[in-house]
């Protein structure tokens, strides 16, 4: 029976006892710091319930050494670890019959400074076993029955066996510094072992010599092929003629060759509305063979064989049989290169010496002829352009007018081309009665105004409204949309039939001139360069009597009558083919090599014409013309910029179209900054303050602001070309040139 627990039923620990002090976890001995973490024990040295108290570490013997722990004397001694490495190999690996001799090399390393242990093993390539490091850095008990003590270097010698967690390790040989080391500590060393002799291994490198021995060798892979020549692709346009199969015709296609691989790839050139799909290639990149390969029997396409004899050699296209005007079989279809592009022809330059690469046109088979759609006659409810596309679906459809609007943008509204022209009777003689033709180049219309001709019986005014016109010679029954005059056919001494009635222009204003001068491309009858190409067959071969002919017409310089005296003499030579120059294109060369070029004009004339016409219709808002200034002047310097004053002009509605203002504007600008002087512009325009005496007009005001204007123009005009001075000696002498 067990005593209660009770005072004085009880014995206590302490009976017997005389040291009752705690352990320290901190310590120093011989000037060395000592943490023990969970191995101090309790009171009086004995362990605390559950410990375990590991047993000492390595030691120098007691002779030798100075009295210091291991991982003091070898902490990283002379800046490196010292480590004790063993030559070892592990047996058995398995139970494999067929490996049962195999031997697993590796080390086993032992570090001095805190007797941890680690091992690696050597890697075999396809051995299957367990490689690299295999057992990591760690102190390791000994097998049972020591397993409460740990492997010190003591353990340790060539010749003996290491178990490590139930696996063998034969230790035979070491390096010299282990040698060296065991020996210092008083170990006789035994003698190294060889390394048992590994079948496994001797098997394995037989077998992969006989594997490489018949391994195919047809590709090989080319490296230096590839670093030389990745990225870089020849280009071929090719032609396939594919009409004699049904529904067969003839395909574009585009053929690269990839340099790196000598590879082909072939894509297909669609074209619109040919009912193909968009397929991405044609030919997948590979390599192309010559001939129609055959089809693999079973088991067969393998690209390592036993033996070499038997397989057929495959012959691919390479570059050097890439040529312009080769055929190439692409598996039974004939594909004839006919172009490459620049990189090809450079690359077959260099590489062949083949400097001549013209392309081929190859023999396409004539079309089928297909049946065109007859669109009905107009019916006349609409423009033929609205006409024709209604004709075309069930619902109503724009008629396309937007592609012309945006084929004319760079064209402004206020861009319009007065023309001076004559109407011509039936007879073929020119009348008095004198029109005004408008041309808006911005969506090519015209506009005829009629100028009044005292006693002729005509009224004179609008002639025609801004429409399109018709080209003669077109049915009134027509299918397709007609041909309209274009601004292009608009010129100096162009006859026009407009309306059932032809006139013949004779003139044209400074701003014409110089619109058609600044776009050569779009009038050509406004271009010098193409003009002196038209007429370099008049002095081929006889320059110098051309040159005699200029000296013998002026000394220095010609006016406009006798410049155009000059060069009707020079058309009238006779010459292999007849070249006809119009009034136009010699008003241009007169133009462009005249001396005195005024582009002045009498502005007090031109202003006496505004205050007409803004009196005629009471107009007198010209404070608020100077208020809006005022607001748009932001730095107050008194001048701005002539496009703002002309939206400020549209925004008060002056009643002055946007051309005549900026007939104005351009005379009265600063041509250096394009500034205009707003306070002095709008004061001159005002009639009541700053009148101009009727006197002072250069010509009769009729009531209609554009006729005055553009007579006024045309007048002015054919004042400053009479009064030209042309340099025709240097128009011979670039003629000669050109």
């Amino acid at each position: 029976m067990a005593l209660p627990f009770l005072p004085g039923y009880s014995f206590s620990p302490k009976l017997g006892k005389v040291d009752f002090r705690k352990s320290q976890y901190l310590d120093k001995k011989m000037g060395i710091c000592h943490v023990y973490d969970n191995n101090v024990p309790g009171i009086e040295g004995n362990a605390l319930p559950g410990q375990r108290i590991d047993p000492p570490m390595s030691t120098y013997p007691v002779d030798h050494g100075p009295k210091i722990p291991t991982w003091v004397a070898f902490d990283k001694k002379a800046s490196y670890i010292i480590v004790l490495c063993f030559d070892a190999y592990i047996k058995p690996v398995n139970n494999d019959p067929a490996e049962h001799c195999g031997v697993s090399k590796c080390q086993v390393l032992f570090y001095l400074e805190d007797d941890t242990i680690k091992v690696i093993a050597s890697k075999i390539i396809n051995s299957g076993l367990p490689q690299g490091t295999i057992v990591r850095r760690h102190r390791i008990r000994k097998p049972p029955p020591n397993d409460d003590c740990f492997y010190t270097v003591d353990d340790f010698n060539v010749g003996i066996d290491l178990e490590l967690y139930g696996r063998i390790y034969r230790l035979i040989s070491c390096d010299k510094f282990t040698t060296d080391f065991l020996r210092k500590l008083g170990v006789r060393i035994n003698e190294p072992e060889e390394m048992p002799l590994d079948r496994f291994s001797h098997l394995r490198i037989n077998s992969s010599a006989e594997a490489r021995s018949c391994q195919s060798t047809e590709h090989p892979f080319k490296l230096r092929q590839f670093l030389d020549h990745d990225r870089q692709v020849l280009r071929f346009y090719c032609f396939w003629d594919d009409t004699d199969s049904p529904y067969g015709d003839a395909r574009d296609f585009v053929l690269y060759y990839f340099l790196a691989d000598d590879t082909i790839e072939i894509t297909e050139k669609i074209q619109p509305n040919s009912g193909r799909d968009a397929l991405p290639c044609f030919l997948k990149r590979q390599k192309l063979p010559k001939g129609v390969p055959d089809l693999p029997l079973p088991g067969g396409g393998q690209s390592v064989v036993c033996l070499k004899s038997v397989c057929k050699p495959v012959e691919y296209y390479t570059d050097r049989d890439l040529t312009l005007g080769a055929l190439l079989n692409v598996y039974g279809r004939k594909f004839l290169i006919c172009d490459c592009d620049e990189f090809t022809k450079e690359y077959f330059r260099k590489k062949y010496n083949i400097e001549t690469l013209d392309p081929i046109s190859p023999l396409r088979a004539k079309q089928r002829c297909t049946a065109k759609q007859k669109n009905p006659p107009c019916n006349g409810r609409s423009s033929d352009e609205d006409s024709l596309a209604n004709n075309k679906s069930l619902m109503s459809a724009s008629s396309g007018r937007c592609d012309e609007w945006s084929s004319n943008q760079g064209k402004s509204e206020s861009d319009i081309l007065h023309f001076m022209a004559r109407i011509i009777d039936r007879d073929g003689e020119t009348e008095a009665r004198k029109v005004i033709l408008s041309c808006f180049p911005c969506d090519n219309t015209f506009m005829v105004y009629e100028s009044p001709v005292p006693n002729s019986g005509f009224k004179g005014g609008k002639f025609m409204e801004r429409c399109k016109v018709m080209k003669p010679g077109q049915s009134v029954a027509r299918t397709e949309v007609p041909k309209y005059y274009s601004p292009s056919d608009v010129y100096i001494g162009a006859q026009l039939i407009i309306q059932g009635s032809a006139f013949e222009i004779y003139s044209a204003d400074e701003h014409t001139l110089m619109f058609m001068e600044n776009h050569p491309s779009e009038f050509h009858v406004a271009d010098v360069s193409k003009i002196l190409q038209k007429m370099k067959p008049l002095v081929c071969g006889r320059e110098e009597e051309v040159r005699r002919m200029a000296k013998e017409a002026g000394s220095e310089s010609l006016d406009f009558e006798g410049f155009k005296r000059f060069v009707k003499k020079l058309l009238s030579d006779k010459t292999e083919e007849p070249i006809c120059i119009v009034l136009h294109e010699i008003v241009t060369l007169a133009r462009h090599y005249s001396t005195n070029v005024s582009k002045e004009m009498d502005y007090e004339d031109v202003m006496g014409l505004i205050q007409q016409h803004l009196r005629k219709l009471s107009y007198e808002a010209f404070e608020d013309l100077l208020n809006s200034c005022y607001y748009e002047d932001y730095e107050n310097k008194g001048t701005i910029k002539s496009t703002i004053l002309r939206r400020i002009f549209k925004t008060n509605r002056l009643p002055i179209s946007d051309d005549i203002v900026r007939t104005l504007l351009d005379i009265f600008q600063d041509s250096e900054n394009e500034m205009i002087d707003y306070k002095k512009f709008i004061n001159q325009m005002n009639w009541k303050c700053n009148p101009f005496s009727p006197g002072e007009l250069a010509c009769e005001y009729s009531g209609n602001l554009e006729l005055d204007m553009a007579e006024f123009l045309q007048r002015k005009k054919s004042a400053n070309l009479c009064q030209r001075r042309i340099q025709h000696i240097g128009f011979i002498e670039d003629l000669i040139n050109a």
